[in-house]
């Protein structure tokens, strides 16, 4: 069938609303009518080629919507589900087996390559018959329909705001579960979150949940650091007009703090959060660094307290467990996480991404036409 997609077609380019051909769903695949995804950072590097996705391609990663029809072999959902696309993995591996598929050993060949595991693409231009890269992070969901391998899409209730849950599937998912499943923040514990964008803001909010005391949000932009607070930070630190390290020592009584997180993947922060690490306190990492990149951790501090910094991939987070969990604490009104939200038609897709990188816009989130 001809749906609608914005294509990526190069660095920095403006993606562009095209007609392109979508496949019927494999024997394990899932075909979904989306209602609205989520603009993630990583859309922004996959387009200009920090994540090398082969251009020209359809981006989009935190897409919802509703299951149009699905392969012979599915059995996870039905046509009329609604449903939240999350990241791919296999399924087969020894980080599947042990329910952590952020760590599949194909994660980005299944994720990043544009390309199902037997090459194919699921996506092309009607007129030429030409392929562009589609099954990103299994759906390439910039579009009026996404095609998804069964494992990757999550059925969630009725009850729950079908439009806003996009977000859910990778950077709410991401920021949420680095606090609740990879470092596990007890009740009363302190924790520091440099950068408060959608990841950022999603591990204040969880942090809450989880009961630690105090919580440090730290960021440039004043509005963010204001929305910080309304949403659980306890203190907000202003790096342009504060020592950020030295204040949260004084903050905590020259101990430090227990964890801290890292959302900027800036080398100088990343610095800072590990500075101000307490003895045997973990200092988690989601930024997206590049390979090849040097931490700056001083290895005196980190051995002699036994501290410990750790890489965390989608909060390490079982989609099909945690989704539907995260859901549950909004209905609560214990997760508000729709305050991180701006709607955008899709034909405003390229301000949408603008606004991201400009930070006016915490997670900009895209409605296709007719909802």
């Amino acid at each position: 069938m001809q749906i609608t997609a914005a294509v990526a077609h190069g660095v920095k380019a403006p993606l562009t609303l095209e007609t392109v051909e979508i496949e019927d769903p494999r024997p394990d695949e899932v075909l979904v009518r989306v209602v609205a995804t989520g603009v993630c950072h990583t859309d922004i590097a996959m387009r200009d080629q920090e994540l090398p996705v082969p251009p020209p391609a359809v981006l989009g990663h935190e897409g919802a919507g509703i299951v149009v029809r699905v392969g012979a072999g599915v059995t996870r959902v039905a046509p009329g589900d609604r449903v939240v696309m999350s990241f791919n993995s296999c399924g087969a591996c020894p980080s599947c087996h042990d329910h952590v598929p952020a760590y599949c050993h194909d994660f980005f060949g299944r994720n990043f390559s544009g390309r199902r595991a037997d090459g194919s693409s699921g996506l092309s231009w009607p007129e030429e018959g030409r392929v562009l890269s589609g099954n990103i992070f299994g759906q390439s969901s910039f579009a009026t329909h996404a095609l998804c391998p069964e494992r990757n899409v999550v059925k969630v209730p009725a009850t729950a705001p079908l439009e806003i849950l996009g977000p859910l599937g990778c950077g709410v998912l991401t920021g949420a579960g680095a606090v609740m499943n990879a470092l596990r923040v007890a009740r009363g514990r302190s924790l520091a979150v440099f950068g408060t964008g959608a990841v950022g803001l999603s591990a204040v909010m969880a942090a809450r949940v989880m009961g630690a005391a105090p919580i440090i949000a730290i960021d440039l932009v004043e509005a963010r650091l204001d929305l910080a607070r309304e949403l659980g930070a306890t203190h907000t630190l202003n790096p342009t007009r504060t020592a950020v390290a030295e204040e949260i020592m004084a903050l905590t009584g020259g101990v430090g703090v227990d964890y801290a997180l890292d959302t900027t993947a800036r080398l100088a922060v990343v610095g800072d959060a590990v500075r101000c690490l307490a003895p045997r306190g973990v200092c988690g990492l989601v930024g997206a660094m590049p390979f090849g990149q040097t931490l700056p951790v001083d290895g005196g501090h980190l051995m002699s307290g036994g501290r410990s910094v750790r890489g965390i991939v989608e909060g390490d987070a079982d989609p099909h467990q945690f989704i539907p969990a995260l859901i549950d604490l909004y209905l609560a009104g214990q997760f508000p996480f729709d305050r991180l939200v701006t709607f955008y038609p899709l034909a405003e897709i390229n301000q949408a991404i603008h606004d991201a990188e400009a930070g006016r816009t915490v997670k900009p989130v895209l409605r296709m036409p007719g909802w």
